[in-house]
């Protein structure tokens, strides 16, 4: 299934650099290609000739070779992976990628690229731990950046915490769920989709407000797989500090109410994917000047209504309804129980499930473990491994096309 798949290995410098050498080796066992840059610094701790020898093709390393350029551009190099792994990812790098720097053969592929991009990150703890480096993560992650670790423990300079690279078997795991599940050319071309992501803010007054925890980063990862699937994309988000995906119509909005109109406008839609987080209730009066304490110690009496349930409007829309319809259910106990009855209450096409009882990481966090509910009996429920959003995403377009299909 995956032989002639495609890999740009870049390794950085870093002791963990060894381990890549089992990554390779696994790795072409599968019959993947990988083409592989070595860093200056990756060179201290692994040679040319080993990689060469595992990967069974030239390493490049010199961005001003005019023999690598006249036979294999750094442009092309960039260009003819299904992905680029950054394996070890050292904090340097990874800070000139996200400052878009150039100075190398490896950063000006990184650059140049216009594929997925997998950075497996090992430093000192320390250094991890810093708020650069946290800070150079979280804008990689924005921008669609897969991560995988690192892991917590031992480290080679003698101390002990995050910073490890993630053991090969989870590197190759990553790299395997990413190319089987990429959907296969343009499956949803023609298809339209509305997706919806985010919290929603209910106002209380001009200064407070009712949300949720949601970051909106599955929703937003679920739009970017539909459009590279070919879908014609609009996603109506709630308040989020996440980039805009590519090649998304995007529409934003406050409040439930904001976001029902933007989706009833969207409309026609072949697809539905509600992955808002939307608030079930609103200030039935909202205060038109900041609520304040005025000593008397007497708690403002704040009445609620109901919002508008958009995945039910939608999934009982008459001749405008989706052909399919899918909702998410956020649960904290019997999560399964609840996403079955959901599914039969709303009247969607399918549930994804997920548990985000405190201490899950799924509000917020980059990973999710899915359980899909697709009809009205258990036999048809399918559980999904946890894994990163991005990949919650490419497997449900997988599953969508294969409902088109």
């Amino acid at each position: 299934m995956l032989s002639g798949k495609n890999i740009l290995l870049i390794i950085s410098g870093g002791i963990a650099a060894y381990k890549v050498l089992e990554v390779i080796r696994r790795l072409h066992d599968r019959e993947i290609n990988i083409r592989a840059i070595l860093t200056k610094g990756g060179a201290e701790f692994v040679t040319p000739l080993s990689v060469a020898a595992l990967t069974e093709n030239k390493v490049y390393q010199d961005l001003f070779s005019l023999t690598d350029e006249a036979e294999m551009g750094h442009i092309r190099l960039s260009r003819e992976a299904d992905l680029v792994l950054v394996a070890p990812a050292s904090a340097d790098i990874l800070a000139k990628m996200a400052t878009g720097q150039a100075g190398d053969l490896a950063t000006t592929a990184l650059l140049a690229t216009n594929k997925p991009v997998m950075v497996v990150p090992a430093m000192n703890v320390e250094m991890w731990n810093h708020p650069a480096t946290q800070a150079n993560i979280a804008t990689l992650e924005g921008r669609g950046v897969m991560r995988v670790g690192p892991a917590a423990g031992d480290l080679a300079c003698g101390e002990t915490g995050s910073g490890r690279l993630a053991e090969p078997a989870e590197i190759i795991a990553a790299v395997v769920d990413f190319l089987e599940g990429q959907p296969a050319g343009k499956p949803l071309a023609g298809k339209k989709a509305i997706v919806t992501s985010g919290p929603t803010h209910e106002p209380i007054d001009p200064v407070r407000y009712i949300a949720n925890r949601s970051s909106g980063k599955q929703g937003h990862a679920i739009a970017a797989a539909l459009a590279a699937a070919g879908a014609d994309v609009t996603l109506v988000s709630g308040p989020v500090n996440l980039p805009d995906p590519t090649g998304v119509k995007v529409v934003r909005i406050e409040t439930a109410r904001q976001m029902l109109d933007a989706v009833q406008a969207a409309l026609p839609a072949d697809i539905a994917v509600c992955a808002a987080a939307v608030a079930d209730w609103r200030v039935a009066a909202e205060a038109g000047q900041k609520l304040k304490k005025d000593g008397s110690g007497v708690i403002p009496d704040l009445k609620l209504s109901e919002n508008p349930d958009i995945l039910a409007t939608i999934s009982q829309n008459g001749s405008k309804r989706p052909n399919l319809v899918i909702g998410f259910a956020a649960e904290t106990e019997n999560v399964v129980e609840h996403a079955r009855a959901k599914r039969a209450r709303k009247g969607c096409d399918w549930i994804l499930a997920n548990n985000v009882a405190p201490g899950s990481g799924t509000f917020g966090g980059d990973h999710n473990e899915i359980f899909l509910i697709s009809a009205v009996d258990a036999a048809s429920d399918e559980v999904w491994p946890r894994q990163g959003k991005d990949g919650v995403a490419r497997a449900l377009v997988q599953r969508i096309s294969r409902h088109f299909a």
